[in-house]
């Protein structure tokens, strides 16, 4: 355990209390650990993909992308129960062995914003299966059965639906309130069902009937869980609900007699709950410990006595946050934690979601405040397991698997794939980055008649590492030949392909061309749509969105607001040029026409005087004739 630091602490809680109150709020993402060993932890970031981290190791344990996820973002994750693995026939097992097989946790439930419901096994390293056809909105919560084989799914469609996993259909589907459904809990014995709106409803599940109805929360109820595993019929089931912009636990108790309108216990804290691992009671002798972590990155313990109503509001027993080692330290968020047996023993994870750290610490809880410094950077592991390559193609046509790494680029398929690559870097050396920008020809898009045909030639993915390069190095040699490619499928797989922490200063590139020469520009504007197009994700997620975009925005709305002006002007340069066109042609066609009159006249006068000229011997002729 680290002894906190006076200064560092209080400025750290200075920055993330000002953080979280006067910065804009950010999009929930979802993170758990697996239940029981705390083995894994799963988690959506803002790219859209799910990873699994192994907590042991420290390292990433797989990763899968559900296809279109920028579209269907992963709302919600809750893990199922630990099972059995069935296997094949092997030895026979230890007793450890085979208490490790019974608590393995596989299944993960994945709420999409499209409405499906996604069943991700970690053994399997593959989609399960697909829930989709019951909702028409986005899914808010899922909820596994402790017992059943069965799965409960709350969307913005009002509904509730009872997924059947054995056979993948629903099995039951209600309207549970007038507004989106948000918070979904099953009692420990599987026969209640919790759901809120606004409003807290208790469900028997055999009925599908409301057995009671708790109001109290002005917002939207984003968290319930079962404090107690006591059955109602003692008046000892508890639970607690937190909401949406509310910094109060609020604890309900189930009576018989229906006097369960006001909650009877309330838990303060520093800002709306982001996460909450709890610890029941099972009995009145034992204490409910609860940790809450925050949306301001904070985690609260808090332990009580669950035996009947308390007046006053309880603060938390021990407050924990992580700080940098910097002279001037800053917070670092805390993303979940999980609690263990030992009462001292918590596992946290902090930092970002796009790569977290994971620990296990020893806390003084007889602490108020306690605040750990942490070198995050040093602790970033970038190693991967070998089982990752491993993972397997999902058996939906609708999803892919990638593997960590470059985004775009496959795992090894076997071991003669492997030796190719060893015999290829043995044979031949890599080229540099100047060689590889003098076999390019971005200008014409082709070779010279006279090359070979086996002159190597850029591929999507170089294309992808040397703008990544160039932004690095603020090269404009680089940046220059990557951007005057003029092909929009090549322009697409690379901003495709490029790692998220590359996407701000391709934004900003993009933004500084856009300003010069309106080739150029014109050239940008095909680089932004794909950067808009792959990554409105992750930009979403970005909570100083309007200060990054700002010049961009700014510029955009001047172009639009001189548009119709544009448009005014080339309306008139166009018929201005056409009237001097048919001025021009119609000049051109009176000189021809009065040309064409002058030897007309000529010819006639000279037809005339022949004319006159033959008349007297025609006469005559005539003349002679008569005679």
């Amino acid at each position: 355990m680290c002894k906190p630091r006076t200064t560092h602490c209080a400025d750290a809680l200075n920055a993330s209390e000002m953080a979280s109150d006067g910065g804009s709020s950010s999009l929930q993402l979802p993170c758990v650990f697996s239940p029981k060993s705390r083995q894994y932890l799963a988690l959506c970031a803002q790219d859209g993909r799910l990873r699994v981290w192994n907590t042991d190791s420290k390292t990433l344990h797989q990763e899968y992308v559900p296809s279109a996820h920028l579209s269907a973002t992963c709302t919600c994750i809750a893990w199922g129960p630990c099972r059995t693995l069935k296997e094949g026939p092997q030895r026979k097992k230890r007793k450890s062995e085979a208490v490790q097989a019974e608590e393995r946790a596989d299944l993960l439930a994945m709420g999409t914003a499209a409405g499906s419901v996604l069943i991700y096994s970690t053994v399997k390293g593959a989609l399960h299966c697909t829930l989709d056809g019951g909702h028409t909105g986005g899914v808010n919560c899922v909820q596994w059965h402790p017992k059943d084989s069965l799965l409960y799914s709350g969307s913005d469609d009002t509904n509730i639906i009872e997924w059947d996993l054995q056979s993948g259909k629903t099995r039951s589907v209600w309207k549970a309130d007038r507004a989106a459904i948000t918070g979904l809990c099953v009692s420990p014995d599987g026969k209640l069902l919790l759901s809120a709106a606004y409003v807290i409803k208790l469900w028997n599940l055999e009925t599908k009937e409301i057995y009671r109805k708790f109001t109290g929360h002005s917002t939207a109820v984003t968290t319930l869980c079962f404090a107690t595993t006591r059955p109602p019929d003692g008046n000892g089931l508890y639970f607690l609900s937190g909401a949406a912009h509310d910094r109060l636990l609020s604890v309900w108790q189930v009576r018989d007699d229906g006097r369960d309108k006001n909650s009877v216990v309330s838990f303060t804290l520093t800002d709306e709950p982001q996460h909450i691992n709890l610890i029941p009671s099972n009995s009145k002798n034992e204490a409910v410990r609860l940790a809450v972590v925050c949306k301001d990155g904070q985690l609260h313990l808090f332990e009580h006595f669950l035996n009947g109503p308390c007046k006053k509001p309880l603060s938390p027993s021990c407050t924990v946050q992580l700080s940098d080692t910097k002279d001037s330290p800053a917070p670092i968020p805390l993303l979940a934690a999980a609690l263990a047996t030992e009462t001292r023993t918590v596992m946290l994870a902090y930092g970002n979601h796009l790569q977290p750290v994971m620990e296990r610490a020893e806390l003084n809880t007889s602490e108020r405040h306690i605040c750990l410094t942490r070198d995050v950077f040093t602790n970033l592991s970038l190693s991967t397991e070998t089982n990752v390559s491993k993972v397997k193609t999902p058996f939906s046509a609708k999803s892919k698997v990638l593997v960590p790494g470059l985004p775009g680029h496959q795992a090894p398929k076997g071991s003669s794939q492997a030796s190719e690559k060893r015999k290829k870097d043995i044979d031949t050396k890599e080229m540099s980055i100047a060689e590889r920008l003098g076999e390019i020809d971005l200008a014409t898009g082709s070779s010279d008649k006279g090359a070979p045909k086996s002159t190597a030639s850029l591929q999507t993915d170089n294309f992808a590492v040397l703008l990544v390069q160039g932004l690095e190095s603020n090269d404009a040699n680089i940046l220059n030949k990557v951007f005057q490619t003029r092909k929009e499928i090549v322009i697409k797989k690379t901003v495709a392909r490029i790692p998220l922490s590359a996407v701000l200063p391709l934004v900003e590139e993009i933004t500084k061309r856009l300003q010069g020469h309106p080739f150029s520009a014109k050239l940008m504007v095909q680089w932004l749509k794909a950067v808009i197009t792959h990554h409105t994700s992750y930009l979403a997620s970005l909570p100083d969105l309007v200060t990054q975009l700002g010049v961009l925005y700014h510029m955009s709305e001047n172009r639009v607001k001189l548009l119709p002006k544009l448009t005014k002007l080339h309306g008139k340069l166009f018929l201005l040029t056409t009237q001097m066109a048919t001025n021009t042609s119609s000049s051109a066609v009176m000189d021809v026409d009065h040309a064409a009159k002058l030897v007309y006249e000529e010819e006639s006068s000279e037809d005339d005087a022949s004319g006159d000229e033959a008349l007297p011997d025609e006469e005559s002729d005539v003349s002679y004739v008569c005679q």
